[in-house]
């Protein structure tokens, strides 16, 4: 039997801070089930997990529970193993091969004149005017293509982010929709034409990429490039904000023996990712709950990531704290495919913020995109003081 508790992704008070009905649902009901979703929201850390790493029992591919997808609209993102396995280990070695340090020291000049360029302004937007541009070019750079419009593509983004949550709101998914068909339309031009060193170059070269269909590959890079857009973009924020509201942190990290854990507990504390879901391949049971084939489980990241039964002191942030198994990125075979060169940018970002002269402060009231998946920061004014 499982306890019911109010819970929308969606409410307001519920983006800005989930943390407090994150505790409860793990205190009162960490398996129960959301009637708008029509899946069991799960969180504590060891059924997240579980759920993640359990790839026969816990399917992402829905055509193993008798859903029809087409073909074309596969991705590695929506296939599991071990169909999975042959285009995820191309695609593994295509991002290898542009070094994602590299490409983040490559952005550095730029990080660094975007602040350059503001610093005489009472206040400015971090989100549009530093996180965004960096995001496109970071990830423009990993795949090999050049940069399209900003505005163009902040608007893919934020209708492909929406569309995550289609299950809470039905109406975000045709535009959604219609989005993802131009950024499909973007990718197929690019395997066309581009001839920049990059992940598309690689996938293109590679003679095992040819026995696969044009649209699986095209699909997966699409799906690579949001992916590493939006984690590079909304941790951006994320770490920012958190580090704004902990100085102490941030000088903390002037500590470089402190880099590699203190960014990896970062992550841990704030990461932007709520969740994901999974749909049982058979009848199974997850502590006293039976979940019957077919039913969807939402396995709550944010929510693992402060359960005290796997993290001690779970609300602090405890910059060497060792091990640290975070769900961020989320697990398994499904991880995030944008978490290395996120990770990476993060070393870059809190070396600069450390090295600058001018402090960076809150100048107002950060504001959140209204969207459930991906808790993501739609404005951070700030300022810069000697």
């Amino acid at each position: 039997m499982t306890t019911s508790i109010s819970y929308n992704p969606l409410d307001w008070a519920t983006i800005v801070d989930p943390y407090p009905v994150y505790a409860e649902l793990r205190a009162r009901a960490p398996v129960s089930w959301h009637e708008q979703m029509q899946s069991w929201v799960l969180t504590r850390y060891r059924d997240c997990r579980e759920v993640l790493r359990n790839h026969e029992l816990w399917a992402r591919d829905l055509r193993r529970v008798g859903a029809d997808v087409p073909d074309e609209r596969m991705n590695i993102q929506y296939q599991d193993p071990p169909e999975q396995a042959r285009l995820r280990a191309l695609v593994i070695n295509a991002m290898r091969a542009p070094d994602t340090r590299d490409i983040c020291r490559r952005a550095r000049p730029d990080l660094e004149g975007h602040f350059e360029r503001l610093r005489d302004r009472d206040e400015f937007d971090l989100m549009s005017e530093v996180a965004a541009p960096l995001a496109l070019q970071i990830t423009c750079d990993l795949v090999g293509v050049e940069p399209p419009a900003l505005e163009t593509y902040v608007r893919i983004f934020e209708g492909l982010t929406r569309r995550m949550d289609s299950g809470l709101e039905p109406s975000h998914t045709e535009p959604g929709e219609e989005v993802g068909l131009e950024l499909h339309a973007m990718m197929k031009a690019w395997f066309t034409n581009t001839r920049l060193p990059g992940m598309i170059a690689s996938l293109r070269e590679s003679p095992h990429t040819k026995t696969m269909p044009d649209t699986y590959v095209r699909n997966t890079v699409s799906a690579v490039f949001n992916a590493s857009y939006s984690t590079v973009y909304a941790s951006t924020g994320a770490v920012v904000l958190t580090l704004l509201q902990h100085p102490r942190v941030l000088d903390q990290l002037r500590d470089r023996s402190l880099m590699a854990t203190g960014v990896a507990e970062l992550i841990r504390f704030c990461s932007p990712a709520q969740g994901t879901s999974r749909v049982a391949t058979e009848r199974t049971k997850i502590g006293d709950t039976t979940i019957e084939q077919g039913e969807a489980v939402v396995t709550l990241f944010a929510a693992a990531n402060r359960d005290p039964e796997y993290f001690a002191q779970p609300d602090e942030l405890i910059l060497d704290r060792s091990p640290n198994q975070h769900l961020g990125f989320g697990w398994g075979p499904h991880i995030c495919a944008g978490a290395q060169l996120a990770t990476d940018w993060l070393y870059e970002l809190i070396d600069f913020l450390n090295e600058r002269p001018s402090a960076l402060t809150l100048a107002g009231e950060p504001r959140y995109m209204r969207s459930a998946t991906l808790r993501n920061l739609a404005a951070l004014p700030v300022s810069l003081r000697p």
